[in-house]
């Protein structure tokens, strides 16, 4: 959950929302607690590989099944993209030169195209290599929190005046971006040891956290830049200059760049396969995408699709923009899995798996407070959703008739 978003979100935040920002956070914070107690429930009783596509699958067939599954690499996509002008955009902070559009181009170039070819040529990267990339994700983000709070002008965390609703739901679109990731650690839920006890535990234990977390650098950066925050191009550098010098700003910049890095790297080197998998098993009727390289044995054809879109996106939208999209899409995945509690109910009464209590409150409370913030698009982005939803479950049955040869 703790990803690239938070190097660059205080500043959107601040700029609708101002020292009332951290409503938007505890918003954010509620809406995946109720998320994610419908993924442990769906997760508890379809335990078969797959995550996310497995359970809409499962619950409404093979044609939610492969819209979701699209909708999925679209979400990644776009999230990929979106981090890819975040790394650029804070960059550009450092040193005027990477602001210009030709440098732009040959900068997702060379990230698309270079963990492109590196996947293509079969590197395999080591969990060593993630356990670094956390800490040096982690430690700056804690450093502030504990140097920077004692620094904190309490004066600059009083808001003037209450947001509406709408505000903060606006605000909350682009903000869930942040909390995306969390249902990862869902997807073997069914082989937890004592799942009644241990995942309702470890959804609380890491959502608290992480929203802690959260909401300290949203009002330590308040607290220090005050009104300067809605105009930081890259927020927490400008924090960490303010408590360690024009060293702390270079070192967070550096620090905020290779976390971002981290992250595309290993989503470059495994979403592919994702892609290549839903070939394989006729999930996309594409046998193209399953083709393996004769020399490296890569799913290259999947790798350079992924890549390329992912090129094309961060090209033709800034991370604003991109991050809104990617949120929307993976919210429509998450309403998805919270109908489906209540459609496995239906189907099934649950035996042995774990149950949220109260009924189908929070499945339906989860559904109703997810459309209520994808309500927060702008009419022309709802359009674009619904068309595509729909151009994709006809193209999904089209794809079926040729396969069948009818």
């Amino acid at each position: 959950m703790v990803g690239s978003g938070i190097f660059v979100l205080p500043a959107i935040v601040a700029t609708d929302l101002g020292a009332a920002g951290v409503l938007a956070y505890l918003f954010c914070g509620v809406l995946i607690t109720l998320v994610m107690l419908c993924f442990a429930e769906v997760g508890s009783k379809v335990i078969d590989s797959g995550g996310i596509y497995t359970y809409i699958e499962t619950s409404f067939g093979r044609a939610a099944g492969f819209v979701c599954a699209v909708l999925f690499l679209l979400s990644t996509i776009t999230a990929d993209a979106a981090v890819a002008n975040a790394i650029i955009d804070i960059i550009s902070t450092y040193s005027s030169f990477f602001d210009r559009s030709f440098t732009k181009v040959l900068f997702f170039v060379a990230v698309f195209g270079g963990f492109g070819t590196i996947n293509i040529l079969g590197l395999k990267t080591g969990i060593g290599f993630v356990k670094i990339i956390t800490l040096i994700k982690i430690i700056p983000l804690l450093l502030i929190v504990m140097v920077g709070i004692g620094a904190v002008e309490i004066s600059n965390l009083y808001s003037s005046a209450t947001p509406s609703i709408k505000e903060i739901g606006k605000v909350s679109l682009i903000l869930f971006f942040a909390f995306q990731g969390a249902e990862s650690g869902l997807s073997v839920s069914g082989e937890v040891t004592s799942p009644k006890t241990t995942i309702p535990k470890s959804i609380f234990v890491s959502i608290v956290a992480v929203l802690v977390l959260y909401l300290l650098i949203q009002s330590i950066a308040q607290g220090i830049l005050a009104n300067d925050l809605a105009n930081a191009a890259n927020p927490l550098a400008e924090v960490a200059q303010q408590l360690f010098g024009k060293a702390g700003f270079g070192l967070l910049t550096i620090a905020a760049a290779v976390s971002m890095l981290g992250y595309l790297s290993s989503e470059i080197l495994s979403i592919p396969r994702v892609l290549y998998a839903a070939g394989k098993d006729g999930v996309f009727p594409v046998k193209t995408l399953s083709q393996i390289h004769p020399t490296y044995a890569t799913p290259h054809i999947a790798i350079l699709v992924y890549v390329g879109l992912g090129f094309i996106f961060a090209n033709f939208g800034g991370f604003k923009q991109l991050a809104i999209i990617s949120s929307a899409t993976i919210l429509l995945i998450y309403l998805g899995v919270s109908l489906a509690t209540i459609k496995l109910r239906m189907d099934a009464p649950p035996i042995n798996s774990f149950k949220i209590p109260g009924g189908p409150l929070i499945p339906l409370l989860s559904a109703t407070t997810i459309i209520w913030l994808l309500s927060n698009l702008s009419m022309n982005e709802i359009k674009v959703m619904a068309v595509v939803c729909v151009v994709l479950t006809v193209v999904y049955f089209l794809l079926i008739r040729m396969k069948e040869g009818r």
